[in-house]
């Protein structure tokens, strides 16, 4: 018998491959430029749907630190694509 846990990441990568993981542009690029260092080792794009980029982050203590600069991250991230709306923060794995 499959442990649970197993069961449950197999459909939520289902589930994330379901979404739009193609990114506009250079988005990638700007992401990785907006962060600090530090910041690059607990956060990773996961999708944009909608003029909304997703980034997944490894805890509540990097979710709370992103969000608090989320404003500079998104003006960033605007200036490779006038197409992003908004940035949301969720934690994960990645």
């Amino acid at each position: 018998m499959e442990p649970i846990k197993d069961t449950i990441n197999e459909v939520m990568q289902q589930l994330r491959s379901k979404k739009n993981e193609t990114f506009p542009q250079g988005l990638e690029l700007a992401f990785r430029q907006a962060l600090k260092k530090q910041e690059k080792q607990h956060a990773k794009l996961e999708y944009c749907n909608k003029g909304t980029v997703c980034v997944v982050v490894d805890s509540s203590a990097w979710l709370y630190h992103l969000s608090l600069r989320k404003k500079t991250i998104l003006k960033k991230l605007r200036k490779t694509s006038k197409t992003i709306k908004d940035i949301r923060f969720r934690i994960g794995d990645f």
